[in-house]
């Protein structure tokens, strides 16, 4: 919210306004740029469901007053929910998770755990940093591994994970893709060119509905990472598998 200053500071200046990666709230932004934070939420959710169709489900979002973490959740629960509904899975735990620290995720993961006597099917994580909190509880209970721990980011040590068996999946975002997208946005805005071909969402803000370019994410288990991570360069072989 505080940064719609930047955006009133901008119209006066006669400038039009980016938000790269995370949108500004409540104001008159011009258009948003990012991944698409729901569509990450629905990948997690799936690919859960697909490997765990039955048991207890532990939901370890992210802070409660990021936009994303709020809109990750949206879109796993579009997803679990009908399943939840059907009987097939139980939503035992759903919880935010303060300043996103790991910390407070690994406190989360352990009251979930003791609140669900230790039978967890999957852990669905904000983010993997909150994915290792939750995997720190689940190694020193004995289950690392049986209970499956998903993420998103493509972080080093939760690529590690995945190579351990610890974590299973993790959500990647190429970075140099969402710089692309916005530069590209930017120049063809200050050439005064055509660009509704770029933009393929809209995203309220709280204000209006905000013109956006929304990527879309990709899933990254043992099966893929040396088609994706690896092959971008994201992290090499050699930092992941530790050879």
């Amino acid at each position: 919210k505080k940064a719609g200053e930047i955006v009133d500071i901008g119209h006066k200046a006669g400038a039009k306004v980016i938000a790269y990666d995370r949108i500004i709230r409540e104001c008159d932004l011009d258009f948003y740029v990012s991944f698409d934070n729901e569509k990450v939420g629905e990948m997690e959710a799936e690919y859960a469901l697909s490997k765990a169709q039955t048991g207890n489900y532990v939901l370890l979002g992210g802070s409660p007053i990021d936009f994303n973490a709020v809109m990750i959740r949206k879109g796993q629960l579009k997803v679990l929910e009908p399943a939840a509904k059907s009987g097939k899975i139980k939503i035992g735990f759903d919880q935010y998770t303060a300043d996103w620290k790991r910390e407070n995720a690994r406190q989360n993961m352990e009251t979930a755990y003791n609140s669900l006597a230790g039978a967890v099917s999957a852990v669905l994580c904000g983010n993997d940093i909150l994915a290792g909190g939750a995997v720190s509880v689940l190694e020193a209970k004995g289950i690392a591994g049986k209970a499956m721990v998903i993420g998103q980011d493509a972080e080093l040590e939760a690529l590690q994970r995945i190579v351990k068996g610890t974590q299973a999946m993790t959500i990647y975002k190429p970075i140099p893709k969402l710089a692309q997208a916005a530069m590209d946005l930017a120049v063809k805005i200050v050439k005064a060119e055509r660009i509704n071909h770029l933009l393929n969402k809209t995203v309220n803000n709280g204000f209006k509905e905000v013109p956006a370019i929304l990527l879309k994410p990709i899933v990254v288990d043992k099966s893929n990472l040396d088609a994706t991570v690896i092959k971008d360069g994201f992290f090499s072989r050699e930092q992941i598998y530790g050879q």
